[in-house]
């Protein structure tokens, strides 16, 4: 019997559950294809919420730069090849890290072998039409959050600090309105930034990561007044009356 790693992945914490793409149907897949094809599932490795987009993929990693080799493990098997990656060159950069192991790849929903010569011809087409779906989602979402700004309306990205989000909308925290109010009052009366942080932090605030006023996140606020006055921008798109309330008067 063929020894071998399955190997799963998720995306997002939504596909962590029941999604049809979700861990136990993927780990189901594989043991009857295991089955059928005379395979023993030493181990497995599993990356929950990972995007394929991007680089990290911790225990994928394992595998390719771990203690997995042949013997004992003759191949890696995945429930669909997007599990590795969507973009092609991460894909065919990770299958030969494994043929250099001596270990095969193999995608179940993807049988490529049974076209002979033609197989790896297959695979690289099934692969560029995976990058291509994600590159139009990518500019479809794109498209949509610039016809949003478009509006003034908020399109993603981390709240300034006064705001935060709330139904997809820029939404005022009072206690922060106040100290941005405070911020910039100080900063017209002539106040350095450094005493403008260090009456921040005496006030026991903090910022939206939890740390401490620097002059770096006072500087990042001052650098935001026309958002703070009402108008929205997001990307290239230039200043637009925004949909929010805003702190400081114009």
């Amino acid at each position: 019997m063929k020894k071998a790693v399955g190997y799963c992945r998720v995306s997002t914490d939504g596909q962590v559950g029941e999604d049809k793409f979700g861990i136990d149907s993927q780990k189901e897949q594989i043991l009857e294809y295991a089955k059928r094809n005379d395979y023993e599932i030493l181990e497995w490795f599993i990356d929950e919420g990972v995007s394929g987009v991007k680089e990290s993929r911790p225990a994928f990693d394992k595998i390719i730069y771990g203690d997995v080799s042949n013997p004992p493990y003759e191949s890696v098997i995945v429930a669909k090849n997007d599990r590795i990656a969507r973009d092609i060159n991460i894909y065919f950069y990770y299958k030969m890290m494994l043929k250099k192991k001596d270990i095969t790849l193999v995608s179940i929903s993807e049988d490529f072998g049974q076209f002979g010569v033609f197989s790896n011809m297959l695979e690289a087409f099934t692969l560029c039409v995976a990058e291509m779906e994600r590159e139009n989602i990518m500019k479809r979402t794109t498209l949509g959050r610039g016809v949003k700004a478009e509006k003034g309306g908020y399109a993603g990205g981390q709240a300034p600090y006064g705001y935060k989000v709330a139904d997809k909308k820029l939404v005022i925290v009072p206690e922060e309105a106040v100290a941005v109010r405070d911020i910039f009052k100080m900063s017209d009366d002539g106040e350095t930034l450094a005493a403008i942080a260090e009456e921040m932090n005496r006030r026991g605030l903090l910022t939206h990561r939890g740390g401490q006023f620097r002059t770096s996140t006072i500087q990042t606020i001052l650098a935001n007044r026309k958002t703070y006055e009402g108008f929205y921008k997001y990307g290239d798109n230039d200043w637009v009356k925004g949909q929010h309330e805003p702190i400081l008067e114009v």
